[in-house]
């Protein structure tokens, strides 16, 4: 029961990533999804974007810990440490 609550944290801490990133190139870069990803890894921006993508997990996290939903919230942590990852990998590509 604990690893499914854990799962659950992990998963809504990369979607909101995902939705972040989206509504990032959607709004202020106004182009394709792909043509984004491919300029911002050309220009080496696409490791800042990604952080900013993962700033409504702060959000998350606090609700979940405000809620006593200590599982949830270890597993948007685990989320925040793989998209900490995913930006360093980012940075050297």
């Amino acid at each position: 029961m604990i690893a499914k609550r854990v799962f659950t944290g992990i998963a809504v801490g990369l979607i909101l990533t995902a939705i972040g990133f989206y509504l990032y190139v959607e709004f202020l870069l106004k182009v394709a999804l792909s043509q984004a990803v491919k300029t911002l890894s050309q220009q080496g921006n696409l490791g800042t974007v990604l952080f900013i993508a993962a700033i409504p997990n702060l959000l998350a996290f606090f609700i979940f810990i405000n809620r006593g939903q200590d599982y949830k919230a270890r597993g948007i942590i685990i989320a925040s440490f793989i998209i900490a990852f995913l930006i360093l990998i980012a940075q050297f590509l």
